[in-house]
């Protein structure tokens, strides 16, 4: 706040001063009654809570605060064994493993498996 929006605020608060000061007791008390009314109904009302509509009726919103995190978790628990099942359920990691196991313990260049030739050589040979 800078000095003219302070200087402005100190005129206002001492029109509203002089204002009241002029109004009879009787107006000054009903003020101050009103006041302590609204300050007592503030106090006493309720924090908002985080509820389905209409979840209250069937007695439902003390059982959803429960599932406000438990479903969340359980979708995310179900999403993550589903990639594990369909990335183990492909196969391909039995066959390259089966290949790299035979490369490591034979003596065949890797080229030899890929040429489509070398399997008729071999049998050419064992003739």
């Amino acid at each position: 706040m800078n000095a003219a929006e302070k200087d402005f605020a100190q005129k206002i608060v001492r029109e509203l001063d002089r204002g009241s000061c002029e109004l009879d007791r009787s107006t000054l008390l009903r003020l101050s009654e009103a006041r302590n009314q609204a300050l007592d109904l503030y106090r006493q009302a309720p924090l908002p809570q985080l509820v389905l509509a209409g979840g209250h009726l069937a007695g439902l919103d003390r059982k959803i605060t429960g599932l406000r995190y438990v479903l969340p978790l359980a979708v995310l628990v179900l999403g993550l064994a589903g990639i594990v099942y369909w990335q183990g359920s492909n196969g391909t990691d039995g066959e390259v493993a089966d290949i790299d196991a035979r490369l490591l313990t034979d003596d065949l260049p890797i080229d030899a498996y890929l040429d489509q030739g070398f399997d008729s050589w071999l049998k050419r040979q064992q003739r």
